[in-house]
């Protein structure tokens, strides 16, 4: 049997082509250059599949997919772009639609995309009752820039999720925008308008973290004068998301499984259990299959959490981004310091592409900031950026192979060369700082250290490897 296809286009050099390649491959074909002509003319057609353009005058792609699919709802549509972004791509697979393609379009990819969905389109049409989301409007500046082919595939997840309430792991290094991706999951779902509520596991001692999630009753422990609500209740039917679930105790995650299990908790000191409808989503940068293993990380916890699982990439692996992603934060920063650098020298571009950028998204938003307020007139130039200056373990203006811990500098560790005149602020740098003086304060006796901090020794190994600490460093500031 011969399918049935509908190009939608305005471009008619790009319908024409698209077309050609499609009939070369066996598919009866139809042609529409705008929404309105390929609406007019859908019905009678009768196609397997559309593939319109997003951006046309008067009706856009997506309205057309709604419209297609609020009718004939086992019509399949892929859609079209030459301006791919993060918006339009959620906007795309929340609406429906089965994939999201950007111009210019390759042969043999288009061909292997159209086939792949007509053979899945055969195999669920018995099934298939899809409905067309809403259409999507970004109106905050709480997006991920870039044109990265990892990165348009979690936007197309991203777009799937906001119609579910899956479970959702992200994980990724520190400062890759794990947060923003959970932002974003909820900012687009059904449940945008109910809470959506950031943890970060690490900043609160189990007590803590507990009487935050799970609230407490008044007298449950010393301060507690009234009971209070925990935010796995307060958040409604809206959103939690648990940041550097990797760090948190066998005994959080038992608690925590619970919830996941049948939805119920017990506040701290309570003894009747409450109900909680809130969605989670939780990100880490471990390695959670080796915490497993090493019996830091319950098995059972971590397959709940990995219903669905977003691996965010780092800046480094996607050097092509920086640019886009730069004048963009710099755009932010302008608007939030009233700084009025507007342009970027190439050779400060340059610089911003050929750094490894080891804190990811985080670091660059910091160095544009930091070069903002250092610059003078409209161009923000290589004299104007000090890399490598936010991480602990490297010096004022270091470059990223200079400035690395333990890198043939000699006995003493670069980490413990900052002094009291300028300390290192950074979350990690007091991490690295509380590890080295426990580890002093036991004589290096590492397993009464990791018993004093309150981790396994695993852990510990790996906070050792990450800051290069060794006995000889001497004293820090």
């Amino acid at each position: 049997m011969t399918h049935r296809i509908m190009v939608v286009d305005d471009d008619p050099d790009h319908l024409g082509v698209v077309s050609s390649i499609l009939q070369e491959g066996g598919y009866e074909i139809e042609r529409a250059g705008d929404a309105e002509q390929a609406l007019s003319r859908v019905h009678g057609f009768d196609p397997a599949l559309i593939l319109t353009d997003l951006r046309m005058p008067g009706m856009d792609g997506v309205e057309l997919l709604e419209r297609v699919k609020d009718g004939m709802e086992t019509v399949e549509v892929i859609v079209m772009t030459g301006h791919e972004d993060m918006t339009s791509a959620i906007g795309a697979m929340k609406a429906g639609a089965f994939d999201y393609i950007v111009k210019p379009i390759e042969v043999e990819g288009l061909l292997d995309l159209v086939s792949r969905c007509l053979r899945e389109r055969k195999l669920n049409l018995a099934a298939r009752k899809e409905e067309a989301g809403p259409d999507l409007t970004d109106g905050d500046t709480r997006v991920v820039i870039g044109r990265d082919p990892r990165l348009m595939e979690i936007f197309k997840m991203i777009g799937v999720l906001a119609r579910n309430r899956a479970t959702v792991l992200v994980r990724g290094e520190t400062g890759t925008g794990k947060e923003v991706m959970a932002r974003a999951i909820h900012d687009h779902s059904l449940h945008a308008d109910e809470p959506f509520i950031a943890v970060n596991c690490t900043a609160l001692s189990d007590t803590l973290l507990e009487s935050e999630l799970f609230g407490h009753v008044k007298g449950a422990f010393t301060g507690a004068i009234s009971s209070r609500k925990g935010y796995f209740e307060l958040a409604g039917t809206g959103t939690i998301f648990l940041d550097e679930i990797g760090d948190t105790t066998l005994d959080f995650q038992t608690k925590l499984l619970r919830v996941l299990q049948d939805r119920t908790f017990f506040p701290v000191g309570g003894e009747t259990p409450r109900r909680t409808q809130a969605r989670i989503i939780t990100a880490t940068h471990q390695d959670l299959e080796a915490l497993v293993e090493e019996g830091g990380f319950r098995e059972d916890l971590y397959f709940r959490l990995r219903v669905v699982e977003i691996v965010v990439p780092p800046l480094r692996e996607r050097r092509g981004d920086i640019e886009a992603l730069a004048m963009h934060l710099l755009g932010r920063i302008r608007s939030e310091t009233q700084q009025g650098i507007r342009h970027i020298d190439p050779q400060a571009m340059k610089a911003l592409k050929q750094y490894d950028w080891p804190g990811n998204v985080r670091e660059l938003e910091n160095a544009l900031t930091r070069a903002s307020i250092l610059a003078r007139g409209s161009t923000l130039g290589p004299e104007h950026l000090r890399l490598g200056s936010d991480r602990p373990g490297v010096l004022e203006g270091a470059t990223a192979d200079q400035g690395m811990v333990g890198e043939g500098r000699g006995t003493e560790n670069l980490f413990f060369q900052r002094t009291s005149d300028d300390p290192d602020w950074t979350l990690d740098g007091a991490i690295g700082r509380q590890v080295f003086r426990v580890l002093q304060h036991t004589g290096w006796n590492k397993s009464e250290a990791a018993r004093l901090l309150k981790i396994s020794r695993s852990r510990l190994a790996r906070l050792i490897e990450k800051f290069q600490l060794e006995a000889g460093n001497g004293e820090i500031p």
